[in-house]
């Protein structure tokens, strides 16, 4: 299972430590999404290799310009492994789930964003997952607690009734944030959601990772090497 974290600048704990804490707590990767305009500066494999967990260079993407953040996601598809874009109103949303190029959509609901059947087919279509943040949850309480509770509620039945791909986090910026997946997966129970589904939104985002990894590696093609369309040109 993964979980998707903001490391410094845009949280309060190194990617280094996230990636300590996580292996500690049985995770197999992180995803540090580091808003746009504060990315971590980090050695990846090092990080990955001295922690034995995974670390995912990914990005979530912030901008209330749909035209900046168009030219956002094409300019980070090709430069990291996962692409986000920081969802929360109407127009952000659909921007998102109408893109092929983005991964994640995420927490779609936190600033009363709207989510309904035409997102969640055109999420689905596009291969896009939708994020269900459990952070206001754990570290919120009255009644923000209560509302956050209820849009996870209704997002649930949305992005369920149509099969729609989705991923499960905390939403952690410092390492103290962090939950192990037994817990998170608890938490979740309480709050009516089955522990399998839980999990399975926990291990979408390595899923994802795995996925866009393969085709970066099968679109390679060395200086210099002929392809089958070369020969075939000739």
């Amino acid at each position: 299972m993964y979980e998707g974290v903001h490391a410094h600048p845009d949280g309060d704990a190194t990617v280094a430590r996230h990636a300590l804490t996580a292996a500690e707590y049985g995770y197999e990767g992180v995803v540090v999404r580091n808003h746009g305009d504060r990315q971590a500066d980090y050695d990846r494999a090092a990080v990955a290799d001295e922690y034995d967990v995974d670390v995912v260079d990914a990005i979530e993407l912030r901008t209330d310009d749909r035209s900046q953040l168009a030219s956002l996601v094409k300019r980070y598809r090709e430069e990291r492994t996962l692409v986000a874009v920081h969802g929360g109103d109407d127009a952000t949303n659909r921007f998102a789930c109408e893109s092929e190029r983005v991964d994640v959509l995420a927490h779609p609901t936190r600033d009363d964003g709207g989510f309904n059947h035409v997102l969640a087919k055109a999420a689905k279509r596009n291969g896009v997952r939708i994020e269900f943040d459990f952070g206001a949850v754990l570290r919120d309480d009255g009644g923000s607690r209560v509302r956050t509770l209820a849009a996870l509620r209704k997002l649930r039945e949305v992005v369920g009734y149509y099969d729609a791909p989705y991923v499960v986090s905390a939403n952690p910026a410092s390492h103290l944030e962090l939950r192990a997946p037994r817990e998170l997966v608890a938490l979740a129970e309480r709050a009516g959601f089955d522990p399998e589904w839980t999990r399975e939104g926990l291990r979408e985002w390595g899923r994802v990772a795995a996925r866009n990894r393969e085709v970066a590696s099968d679109s390679f093609i060395e200086p210099g090497v002929r392809t089958e369309d070369d020969e075939t040109d000739r």
